[in-house]
């Protein structure tokens, strides 16, 4: 068992300021100061076996960490990311909730309401909302159109006012059902930044008119989001999910942790390419896999969270389909910044072919080093972490998103674009994507849309996001947030979702309203 370490008074005054500050800010809602004061207690707590060398490197500022562990705090007391399976929910119901299986359409939707009440997060709210519709369709299916609309409209709003944060994810298709179009029928009229939505979209499968209600559905509330169906099963089985941003995971099971190395800044504390990839990056790579592996091993062997949580004792999750998420940021900024170190300024990424090639070797690296290194708890990956290129945070500032080309330096066709992503969407089962904010004319033609999912699939990329250039649902990094609500947080107001602060944060830091539109 981990013996908790000792702690300086002046950490313990600066978290009691802290936390005083939180109590009187006129800015966050109560359950925001609440989710905050939890959070600054956590600080105070060391539990952790940390790797020598780790705080170097994971509590420097901002320009020069080259490891964040995204505020998953000292001592993890359930993993990051749970994907419980609704279905089973749902067909046997609750001993620990007092629920019986649904009848109806009204019990199934009340019945999920509660149960997401009592799912766990780093977010304290659900990343995962089920495949809504292969959920709902055997209440669905036989009932009244307009009457089965109603209440998923309601849900949806529901949803909306009560998981309090972006980061939730439900998922449709890839086969059409009535309840799938019934989904996208409400999403586009409630245009709500809560929950997120994917479709899995398959060409053997998913039917051409489908897709297209999907397509208009995200020109007005900027979802779905379109996933490799056949991608992502090959990888992970047919019992995957999308949940929080875009993240691949295990259904009944979840990732215990995600962190990020910080490339860009990986990169300048080498000499130059060779330097960066024999030395610097394997150093940092080992450091941050170690430091998951003891934070895996404190929620597995200490915390209690398996043997105690509901979800576990009856079945909805099982600690062997956990895995864990080896995230990276900033390929762009790293390769650019390589490349410069050896006398090649001109070249950057995603206007050169050296630039590629580099961030091909540096992908080819990390996936390498994560093949070599096992993890007993992460049976459901055959003992690895599963890669993602992470989406950012809002405190990032000149870092891109995982393997994206930098906002403003994008090419100026798009076809130049998604050639260059279908170079990296492969080297992460557990996520990655990218986003594109569509011309408001598209609305009259978007089977143009159509035909980019079509034909960026076949070329094996993973995850694509489109939204309207006048929508005021808008894709921040992997998550929604309403331009309405920024403008009121940046004018002082309380918003509803914790979310919106991190959207005004990437507006100012990671200029997310300056991307080229298509």
């Amino acid at each position: 068992m981990g013996k908790m370490r000792e702690i300086t008074m002046e950490r313990v005054e600066k978290t009691r300021e802290e936390m005083l500050k939180t109590v009187k800010s006129p800015v966050l809602t109560h359950e925001q100061k609440v989710a905050a004061m939890a959070s600054l207690a956590d600080s105070l707590l060391e539990v952790l076996n940390l790797p020598e060398g780790l705080s170097e490197l994971l509590d420097a500022p901002i320009e020069t960490q080259c490891i964040c562990d995204l505020f998953e705090g000292h001592a993890p007391m359930r993993p990051r990311y749970i994907i419980p399976d609704y279905g089973r929910f749902l067909k046997g119901g609750s001993s620990f909730l007092e629920l019986g299986a649904p009848g109806d359409l009204y019990e199934a939707i009340n019945a999920l309401e509660i149960f997401y009440k009592h799912v766990p997060s780093v977010t304290n709210y659900p990343v995962y909302v089920g495949a809504l519709d292969r959920l709902l369709e055997p209440f669905v299916s036989s009932m009244d159109e307009e009457e089965a609309y109603r209440l998923i409209r309601a849900f949806f709003i529901h949803m909306d006012r009560t998981i309090l944060d972006s980061f939730s994810h439900g998922n449709i298709g890839p086969e059409r059902t009535k309840a799938g179009s019934l989904i996208l029928r409400a999403i586009a009229e409630t245009k709500d930044a809560v929950p997120n939505m994917t479709m899995k979209y398959d060409a053997s499968l998913t039917e051409d008119a489908f897709l297209l209600e999907a397509v208009r559905a995200a020109l007005e509330s900027a979802k779905p989001s379109f996933a490799n169906d056949a991608m992502f099963r090959s990888e992970l089985g047919p019992d995957y999910v999308i949940a929080s941003c875009y993240n691949g995971l295990p259904e009944g099971g979840g990732s215990y942790t995600l962190c990020r190395l910080i490339l860009g800044n990986i990169a300048k504390r080498a000499k130059g390419i060779e330097d960066f990839l024999s030395r610097e990056l394997p150093y940092v790579m080992d450091l941050q896999a170690r430091y998951m592996d003891e934070r895996i091993r404190f929620i597995v062997e200490e915390s209690g969270f398996f043997e105690n949580n509901f979800l576990a004792k009856e079945g909805f999750i099982r600690r062997e389909r956990f895995t864990a998420m080896f995230g990276l940021v900033g390929l762009a900024e790293a390769v650019n910044l390589l490349l410069e170190k050896e006398g090649k300024k001109g070249l950057r990424f995603g206007h050169s072919e050296e630039a590629a090639s580099l961030g091909v070797r540096i992908m080819d690296t990390i996936s390498a080093f994560n093949e070599a290194h096992r993890n007993p708890y992460c049976e459901v990956s055959g003992g690895h972490f599963l890669l993602h290129a992470q989406v950012g945070i809002s405190s990032d500032i000149g870092i891109s998103p995982g393997t994206r080309i930098p906002i403003g330096e994008e090419p100026e066709e798009l076809v130049d674009q998604l050639e260059l992503l279908s170079r990296f969407h492969r080297y992460f089962p557990s996520g990655t994507g990218d986003i594109f904010p569509i011309e408001r004319t598209v609305h009259r033609n978007p089977e143009y849309i159509m035909d980019i999912i079509k034909g960026a699939f076949q070329k094996k990329l993973r995850y694509l996001s489109f939204y309207s250039s006048d929508s005021d649902v808008i894709r921040i990094t992997g998550y929604l947030v309403k331009r309405s609500e920024i403008k009121t947080l940046e004018k002082g107001g309380n918003v509803k979702h914790d979310t919106t602060a991190l959207g005004m944060g990437a507006k100012q830091n990671g200029h997310i309203l300056e991307r080229r539109v298509r």
